[in-house]
């Protein structure tokens, strides 16, 4: 693969795929650019060695065809500040005056393209996907991956688009997403600790079943610890479980046993009365009793989950210990999140709700790699070959 390092990009114009999907206020600016920040190294690198950067994005889930509000003419204010350059716009992303702002663009200059996403050729015409990725190959010398955000999806800019650049690369946020995600987890320094979250088993099966073949200890929270409960007996009250997947859960503890891998589950809970901030809450052991609902995992479990972490030179985080939007039942996810910064490991967030918990404790600071994909990134840590990785590594 060529590595965008050794690349010079001097009277080249680049396509960039980014992930400028950023939320935006009722006035329609951008309230967190912590994604175009992001993609600044890759843009940087290319102009600075003498080329321009053609951005291409999809914003939000526009339903059919163009709509204002997903328009990404709405991040050029932002990209400008934070690049220095007047960023240029072209209301299109393929046609006649997309090849003209192409063919103007000047070494050193940034054009934004219209949202992708306003073209069912884009990710839902399958068979009109060649050609719209053709056209917007046209008028363009390098291709430049660097959204992992959608590189689990085989959409015309993130992997078809390769087929007509010879010269294609990952971006400098891909590379890392590959570095920490892939060679790491596949070439952990060891011990290995994972911590699995979230509210359901059945989204984490694949992840958990590739966990339990690299790591040497699995700490589990969330809703997910609840149908473990229930494999093994225990009364759960009114907390979350999937029924058909208790016998699967019955297996990955006997398949984490027969492997040697210490599998830890909540040793006490935070049970409410009801689904609220406001609800009574009483700290129960392993057994949740009638008329109540595990919403966290309780305090001897953030101690023993602090106690594994601390051994660990590998981490790998994937979801909360519970319902931490709800102040009072944050104290579990928030704990492990001070553990992870306070280890001495390489730390790695694997995107979605664990992200979001980071980011409000205020300690991403202390992670090694906090990933930008939310499926991408699970789907990557299952160890599953993602479309827009292997389009740039041939």
């Amino acid at each position: 693969m060529t590595q965008i390092s050794d690349y010079n990009f001097k009277g080249k114009k680049a396509i960039v795929r980014v992930d400028f999907n950023v939320p935006l206020n009722e006035n329609l600016e951008v309230t967190d650019n912590t994604r175009i920040v992001g993609a600044l190294p890759t843009i940087k690198k290319i102009l600075a060695d003498g080329g321009s950067a053609i951005l291409m994005s999809h914003l939000g889930r526009p339903k059919s065809g163009p709509e204002d509000k997903f328009s990404l003419k709405h991040v050029v204010a932002e990209l400008s500040k934070l690049s220095g350059v007047n960023v240029k716009f072209v209301d299109d992303c393929i046609g006649a005056k997309v090849l003209e702002a192409k063919a103007a663009l000047k070494p050193g200059e940034i054009l934004v393209l219209e949202n992708l996403r306003f073209y069912k050729e884009e990710n839902k015409d399958k068979d009109g996907m060649p050609g719209f990725a053709k056209q917007l190959a046209e008028g363009c010398d390098v291709y430049v991956n660097d959204a992992f955000g959608t590189a689990h999806r085989a959409h015309a800019s993130t992997a078809i688009i390769a087929d007509f650049l010879p010269e294609k690369m990952a971006g400098f946020l891909l590379e890392k997403e590959i570095k920490f995600l892939g060679e790491t987890v596949a070439n952990p320094v060891k011990p290995f600790v994972a911590i699995v979250g979230g509210a359901k088993v059945s989204g984490k099966l694949e992840v958990l079943k590739t966990f339990i073949e690299k790591v040497d200890t699995i700490l589990i929270g969330g809703g997910m610890a609840y149908t473990f409960y229930k494999a093994q007996g225990h009364s759960i009250g009114g907390s979350l479980v999937e029924e058909d997947l208790v016998d699967t859960a019955k297996q990955i503890l006997a398949d984490a046993k027969a492997k040697g891998v210490k599998f830890l589950l909540p040793v006490d809970n935070l049970a409410a009365d009801a689904f609220s901030n406001d609800a009574s809450i009483e700290t129960v052991g392993v057994d949740i009793p009638e008329g109540r609902m595990a919403l966290d995992i309780g305090p001897e479990t953030i101690k023993l989950y602090a106690a594994e972490i601390a051994t660990a030179k590998t981490v790998v985080w994937n979801g909360p210990m519970g319902c931490f939007e709800m102040p009072n039942f944050a104290k579990g996810t928030f704990g492990v999140c001070q553990a992870v910064a306070d280890s001495n490991s390489i730390s790695i967030i694997g995107g979605g709700d664990s992200v979001a918990a980071v980011n409000q404790s205020g300690l991403a600071d202390k992670m090694s790699h906090i990933s930008t994909g939310g499926g991408a990134s699970l789907e990557f840590l299952e160890g599953k070959v993602l479309p827009g990785i292997a389009a740039v590594a041939e």
